[in-house]
């Protein structure tokens, strides 16, 4: 999701102490489809287990929206010690009633309204509410057991066949695509700020400037493979690198990423 302030001014003190500007950040968003913890938690457990460093200090907004009569009774004080258990860090709450919202507040976290989260398109533009594309390889149409995008989000196009998913069009900023159950083929531009992530291996045949994680279903033999690298985090099995850690020499050429004995190699192709 993006988070986006509603003012474009910048302030400073007389003193140049500080400096209070708009920005945005895109945010991963728990969207809640029941209210029993235990369910949460066990289902939760189990993606944490795939790829423990890619959900590790991550700052996630829960949605409470889809919740609603008996289902919309959420014990949030627990949640929120779930999710930091989970090593997440939750940073505010949206579609929450006023009983939920006085317990956000309880619990200092932000009560984000519809107009920071969710814009129309516009000229040119997509909506911005970006949330994972979660489709298995050998069904590319949408039977995740995640919640999916909806129409307005406009993913890239998707196409597959059995163990295998190709996107024919650029990934923008804050879209995430995930190959669930084998491996993911990008034709086009990865920006900065998006999200590859995929059971199997990963290909882009273009730069790649965002997040690619393989193998995130804790398959140690996944590879990402790359005709230009300028990723922000490259991961393997839960096994990742920040862009800070990649050799210059390995920037902006084609190369191969892979395992070695739970060492995350990066070599040239």
């Amino acid at each position: 999701m993006a988070v986006k302030s509603t003012s474009s001014t910048t302030a400073s003190d007389g003193a140049g102490t500080f400096e209070l500007k708009a920005a945005g950040f895109t945010l991963p968003i728990i969207r809640l489809l029941d209210s029993d913890i235990e369910t949460v938690a066990s289902r939760l457990g189990a993606k944490v287990e795939k790829a423990p460093d890619f959900f590790r200090n991550t700052p996630v907004v829960i949605d409470l929206s889809d919740l609603a009569g008996d289902q919309g009774s959420i014990e949030l004080p627990r949640l929120v010690g779930l999710l930091r258990g989970y090593g997440m860090i939750p940073f505010g709450v949206r579609g929450a009633d006023a009983e939920q919202m006085a317990a956000a507040e309880a619990l200092e976290l932000a009560i984000l309204r519809e107009s920071y989260v969710k814009r129309t398109k516009s000229a040119g533009e997509l909506a911005t509410d970006p949330e994972p594309e979660l489709v298995p390889a050998a069904a590319p149409a949408k039977t995740s057991d995640k919640p999916q995008a909806s129409a307005e989000t406009a993913q890239p196009r998707a196409t597959g066949q059995s163990g295998f998913m190709l996107i024919t069009k650029p990934v923008r900023s804050g879209q995430r695509i995930y190959a669930a159950g084998g491996d993911l083929s990008i034709i086009a531009p990865v920006s900065s700020g998006a999200e590859l992530m995929a059971d199997g291996n990963i290909h882009v045949y273009g730069p790649l400037r965002g997040r690619a994680l393989a193998g995130m279903s804790g398959n140690m033999e996944a590879r990402i493979f790359c005709h230009d690298l300028q990723a922000e985090l490259i991961s393997i099995a839960g096994h990742y690198r920040v862009s800070e850690g990649i050799p210059n020499e390995l920037r902006g050429v084609p190369v191969q990423i892979f395992l070695d004995q739970k060492i995350l190699r990066i070599e040239k192709l």
